[in-house]
């Protein structure tokens, strides 16, 4: 038996269940971790026992190293750093709310990403875990994330089948290039089948494994699948593909399946060298340099085959880097170089600049020669001119006297290719639906309000959807089986509407609509849009139903599906709400100085045709974005930002005098500086002077509620008026004087904060009953409120003469800004301030009183 034959020996390494492993970059040792808290570092060329790591996290799924150190993400939602010289556990590096799934590092050893079952992959500093980048643009868990061979790229395989395509050339948050159906297959986290990314070594390709069970080849040119470069054939694996890698100069390729079999692949033929019979392999790598494979199993064994590549074959594993030129080869979609580095970068899925193809850049070094014949053209061959000696007289553009003219220059459109490094795109909002989430497994959330909530399961064929009633007494919840698959909903007390941008039969986009009650036999109804138009945002008042379009359009219907009105918004739709007569919607504005667009908002009555604010900006920092946007229980408009501030527009209903007041900043929530700093709020609505969210564990600001279905919580009112800290003492061991100037601090805040919130809602019910018709408990209302505040004011002034008369100015300006008709409020000022004995104070709002009896006090009243 020659050497190379000898079948590799099963090293017992971890208990059954899933095994990952990694080569260091120098390829001086395997680390392995599995689902008990043993893991195993080998030294490559001791085949003797390894070092053992007993402390370490249970239940193992992701794996990365560099060469001092490696990284193990596991089922708790913890990544942990080790050091591989020590072998101690260095420290916790990220956090996820949900189990860790993959783990990839990036060529530099500088960046790691974590794929999680949350919605958001993570990618943190491995020398400093408070730097971390988001990928967002998920709408289920993933199972796999790989890096390109220069870190520019990231590769996100989610379990709905669907594979996203980051670029992280930027130094700021990571851009979505290309989002890919049908690259990967539909996978469970669990499941031992393989959606991983694998990336040729020179970074021009991507190799994936599909259902059909043969090996995908995508360009990095256009992100597109090459149809002529399939591993693929008749004798292939039998099973589902677990595991695949290149070999480190791109030659060969390694796929390992369900069907107990290991294949050897050459990349230029996509034909099969050698099969090797090794069952339950589930993780493979190649070593970096030598002719090694190591691979796990599902049983926990760990092997280590040397001379993988037989002798017969071993001179295609010591070629140069192979080239993969799939999308740009004229002779096929692999092909042999001499192993020289890529010519040209691809800039894939950008705009392209004047002058430049299929998205390549010059990389400074001479195109080919069949490149340069094409840029002479058949009939300019006695024009073509060498450049022996460099002296530059054979420059591209010289006219026929030798000299240049200006087709250097730019044209009107803007600058040549040569700037295209310099290419900048605007950040825009993405469009959303108020109250859904998106699909965590195969269940989401359509609405979920104060009335009750509407989600939806995929069961393959079809979905099934489920509406539930917080008041089960006045409404009966109901199920239906969904062929449409409605992906938004809204839902209010007098009925339930869906719609569906993407019928499964390929027809237009559906809305549909279902009453609680109704006196006729049927009073549901459907209809459709336009072909080509797709559904955006949609609302659901008392009075009307409100669609955003694709094609920029405002459909407004009535309850019963007449269409009412049709108009085309200013600018592109993000969202929209409706509350009674009057609806708001939300498009993307004017692009700021950071490269950020605003948000832009209007708010129409529809029954009476009337624009209340048209176009005006909403107050969210640049870079920000929604969570929710609702109207109150008292028809006032609301927004929650990505910042966790919650925000009122006040002076709506009057053209151009519209403010947002912030009404709560959650971030300044005494729950927060109690230590509960792992939370985050879902905002639901605002009703009952109360902010009505859903508490979300973790520390990951893109959390969305789950099942089952989670409790509501609700919070006061704060609008931020100055630091909580002035709330609490520095010191444990203060005087009783500190004390109280603490407990006077604290009071006066209290109480100021009071005043500003109370003054917010009477100037929000003044400007509701103005607009109305007011009935006489409502006037009554209004004036209850107007002593309310009045009654803060007198406790303010009492906080003020407690700290003595050196404040008198300040406590007079406070009975100055009473709006006291009957002058009880003004006596009761008078009392304060003889109880503390105030007698100069006292005086002063005796005058006060007196010029206000007599109709002379004024905006140059100086007595204050």
């Amino acid at each position: 038996m020659s050497f190379d034959t000898i079948r590799p020996r099963a090293r017992p390494a971890h208990t059954p269940g899933t095994t990952v492993l990694t080569y260091t970059p120098n390829g001086r040792h395997v680390i392995s971790a599995g689902s008990n808290n043993a893991i195993r570092i080998y030294t490559v060329g001791d085949d003797g026992e390894p070092k053992t790591i007993d402390d370490g996290v249970e239940a193992n799924f992701g794996i990365a190293a560099t060469n001092d150190c490696f990284m193990l993400g596991a089922e708790d939602g913890t990544v942990w750093r080790y050091d591989i010289e020590s072998g101690k556990m260095d420290k916790l590096l990220l956090r996820c709310a949900l189990p860790v799934r993959d783990l990839a590092i990036s060529g530099d050893g500088q960046w790691l990403a974590v794929a999680s079952d949350e919605l958001t992959v993570k990618i943190v500093n491995v020398n400093d875990m408070t730097n971390v980048k988001y990928l967002r643009e998920q709408t289920k868990g993933s199972k796999h994330v790989s890096f390109d061979p220069s870190g520019q790229f990231v590769a996100v395989s989610c379990t709905d089948g669907v594979l996203y395509i980051y670029s992280l050339v930027s130094a700021d948050e990571p851009e979505l290039l290309r989002k890919i159906d049908g690259a990967i297959r539909r996978l469970e986290p669990e499941d031992e089948a393989t959606s991983r990314v694998v990336w040729h070594p020179d970074g021009t390709a991507f190799a994936t494994a599909q259902a059909t069970r043969e090996i995908a080849v995508f360009s990095t040119s256009d992100w597109t699948r090459q149809q002529s470069a399939s591993f693929t054939s008749g004798s292939a694996h039998d099973g589902d593909i677990t595991a695949l890698d290149w070999a480190p100069n791109g030659a060969l390729l390694a796929t390992s399946g369900a069907d107990g079999q290991i294949l050897l692949w050459e990349t230029s033929t996509q034909n099969i060298l050698k099969r090797y019979n090794f069952a339950n392999v589930i993780n493979l790598a190649w070593h970096p340099s030598l002719n090694l494979l190591c691979f796990a199993t599902s049983d926990g064994e760990v092997y280590i085959h040397d001379n993988f590549v037989p002798k017969e074959y071993q001179s295609i594993l010591e070629k140069r880097l192979e080239s993969f030129s799939g999308s740009r080869s004229a002779s096929g979609p692999l092909g042999e170089t001499s192993g020289n580095a890529r010519k040209g970068q691809p800039i894939p899925n950008r705009p392209k600049a004047r002058g430049v193809e299929n998205g390549l850049r010059r990389g400074g070094t001479p195109d080919s020669l069949d490149d340069l014949l094409e840029s002479v053209g058949d009939g300019d061959e006695d024009n073509f001119v060498e450049d022996d000696d460099g002296a530059g007289y054979a420059e591209e553009g010289l006219n026929a006297n030798g000299k240049r003219g200006n087709g250097h220059l730019d044209g009107p459109e803007g600058p040549d290719a040569k700037r295209l490094a310099s290419y900048w795109q605007p950040t825009f909002h993405e469009s959303f639906q108020p109250g859904s989430t998106p699909w965590r497994g195969n269940r989401r959330y359509l609405c979920l309000n104060l009335t009750g909530v509407v989600w939806t399961v995929d069961q393959e064929s079809h979905n099934t959807v489920t509406v539930e009633f917080y008041d089960s007494e006045m409404h009966r919840n109901f199920h239906f089986t969904d062929p449409y698959r409605y992906d938004k909903a809204c839902l209010n007390d007098n009925g339930t509407l869906f719609t569906s941008s993407s019928p499964p039969d390929g027809g237009p986009a559906t809305i549909y609509y279902r009453p609680h009650e109704t006196w006729t036999t049927r009073g549901d109804w459907r209809t459709q849009l336009p072909d080509g138009e797709t559904i955006t945002a949609i609302a659901l008042s008392e009075s009307y139903i409100v669609v955003l379009t694709s094609a920029n359009y405002v459909r407004i219907y009535t309850l019963y599906g007449t269409p009412f009105r049709v108009y085309r918004q200013k600018s592109p739709a993000v969202t929209c709400v409706a509350w009674r007569d009057y609806i708001m919607t939300i498009g993307n504005g004017p692009v700021g100085h950071g490269g950020f667009s605003s948000l832009t908002y209007s708010i129409e009555n529809v029954k009476r045709d009337e624009i209340c604010q048209n176009e005006d900006v909403v107050a969210v920092t640049e870079g920000e974005g929604l969570k929710n946007v609702f109207f109150s229980d008292n028809g006032d408009p609301c927004i929650y930002d990505t910042e966790g501030v919650l925000l009122i527009l006040q002076h709506w209903r009057t053209p151009g005098q519209a403010r947002w007041v912030p009404l709560l900043d959650t971030r300044q929530l005494d729950r927060l500086s109690q230590g509960r700093k792992e939370e985050t709020y879902w905002p639901v609505a605002v009703a009952q002077d109360k902010f009505h969210c859903i508490i979300l564990k973790g520390s990951d600001r893109d959390n969305h509620p789950y099942f089952p279905r989670p409790l509501l919580s609700e919070f006061d009112f704060k609008i931020p008026i100055s630091s909580s800290s002035n709330n609490q003492k520095k010191n444990q061991n203060e005087d009783d004087e500190m004390d109280n100037d603490t407990s006077s601090n604290n009071d006066a805040t209290r109480f100021q904060e009071s005043f500003v919130r109370s003054n917010l809602f009477y100037s929000l019910f003044q400007d509701l009953l103005s607009t109305t018709n007011a009935t006489r408990n409502q006037r009554a209302e209004l004036g209850r409120r107007e002593v309310e505040i009045d009654k803060i004011l007198l406790q303010m002034l009492a906080v003020e003469c407690r700290e003595g008369e050196e404040r008198g100015m300040k406590a007079l300006e406070l009975v100055g800004m009473m709006a006291d008709r009957s002058g009880k409020m003004v006596e009761a000022a008078v009392k304060i301030a003889q109880r503390y004995g105030r007698s100069i104070l006292e005086d002063k709002i005796r005058e006060l009183a007196e010029r206000r009896m007599l109709g002379v006090e004024g905006e140059d009243d100086e007595l204050a």
